[in-house]
């Protein structure tokens, strides 16, 4: 995987610095192998990080990360909660960046923690050009959500012997990622990403992106993490529906957490019912598979 292989590893390689590998992940055992090996970069998915977050309330003492230099996050979107909870905790906030298989690294938030922004992932890297187009492949207005396209150096020729899906993926030399996106024209243009294009709800003609529902979510006290995704619905053609798994000892009533959401979103965002799981379905990379999701939620 992009992340782990080129990034970590040969980024650790090429630097000359030493790596240390587990075949499992174990929170506790990260959490004391980073201080007693004297580690100074970590890098993890979300996941990871929610589960490390989950440990360190149980330890005691905490540990001591006074030789840790930077924490770092990819392969899937890290939560604004997850982003402050793990600042609030650990004194570290991570820095977030943006990477496809097809690509390598696109952009990434500065070195500097003062310039990380939760959501966002940054500015394109050297070499690296970045585009938000709308369905017709035009440019988007300023602060508009569209599809992001990406051009330079680092991305990659093709698919191996998919002459068509390579194709369809490249016009005028811009990949298209496949990801939904905007630029903040007040930050120097900042990208942050909300969702997938093949993600996207449309629910009575308006267009919906699961991410923005899944941060307001998440900022409930009681709700761990979500997934947003949509349903045929005879009305609307698609409605909203989602799915979380709740903090340790907690509970709430989806009514509650619908009626949560109509006070922070216009009406037609807000999910038309909410099911409480044990635990979303994931993927070995840590990210939530919705299409399995959607297959047991109809």
């Amino acid at each position: 995987h992009v992340h782990g292989l080129n990034v970590a590893a040969l980024g650790c390689f090429h630097a000359g610095a030493t790596m240390i590998m587990f075949e499992k992940f174990e929170p506790r055992r990260t959490w004391e192998t980073l201080t007693s090996q004297n580690c100074t970069i970590f890098m993890a998915v979300p996941t990871i990080y929610q589960r490390l977050m989950n440990e360190w309330e149980k330890l005691e003492p905490k540990p001591n990360l006074q030789q840790m230099r930077l924490f770092v996050s990819g392969s899937a979107p890290l939560s604004d909660q997850q982003f402050y909870q793990f600042e609030k905790l650990t004194g570290f906030r991570i820095l977030e960046r943006y990477g496809m298989t097809e690509t390598g690294m696109n952009a990434s938030n500065l070195i500097a923690p003062e310039h990380r922004k939760a959501k966002s992932v940054g500015f394109p890297l050297s070499g690296v050009e970045i585009r938000i187009v709308n369905a017709n492949g035009d440019d988007v207005e300023e602060s508009e959500v569209g599809e992001v396209w990406i051009r330079g150096d680092n991305v990659f020729q093709g698919y191996w012997q998919m002459p068509e899906k390579t194709a369809e993926a490249f016009v005028d030399g811009w990949f298209r990622t496949g990801d939904l996106g905007f630029q903040d024209p007040d930050d120097d243009n900042r990208l942050y990403l909300v969702g997938r294009v093949k993600e996207l709800i449309i629910t009575g003609g308006l267009n919906v992106y699961p991410k923005e529902i899944e941060n307001i979510l998440e900022g409930h006290e009681a709700v761990k993490e979500s997934a947003v995704i949509g349903l045929p619905d005879q009305d609307f053609g698609e409605k909203v529906v989602a799915a979380i798994a709740l903090q340790d000892d907690m509970s709430i009533a989806p009514e509650v957490l619908i009626d949560y959401c109509k006070s922070r979103l216009a009406s037609y965002k807000c999910p038309k019912q909410i099911l409480v799981i044990n635990e979303l379905p994931r993927n070995a990379m840590g990210k939530i598979q919705k299409n399995i999701l959607a297959q047991q939620l109809k």
